[in-house]
């Protein structure tokens, strides 16, 4: 079932595209029908730069179980940072 939430995060960082490295400026997540993956639903993600048009963005389509997974990666990396790298 979709959720039809999306939600829009400001992001700092970089993406490759087609014609190479760019910055990125938000993030869109939502839970929905994917467009490529065979699931039946996915966890959406587009990073994105929208100033510099529709060549700027980088689109992922996880299960449920691949994204939950990420979510504890990310958290745990971030955790195992040294102190004073990360504003807490």
């Amino acid at each position: 079932m979709c959720t039809y939430r999306t939600d829009k995060v400001e992001v700092t960082g970089s993406g490759k595209g087609p014609g190479g490295w760019f910055r990125l400026k938000e993030a869109v997540v939502y839970f929905d029908h994917p467009q490529h993956s065979p699931a039946d639903h996915t966890l959406n993600i587009d990073f994105a730069n929208r100033d510099l048009g529709p060549d700027s963005r980088v689109a992922v389509e996880l299960s449920p179980e691949s994204a939950l997974a990420l979510a504890r990666a990310i958290q745990a990396s971030l955790d195992a940072a040294p102190p004073g790298l990360i504003p807490r």
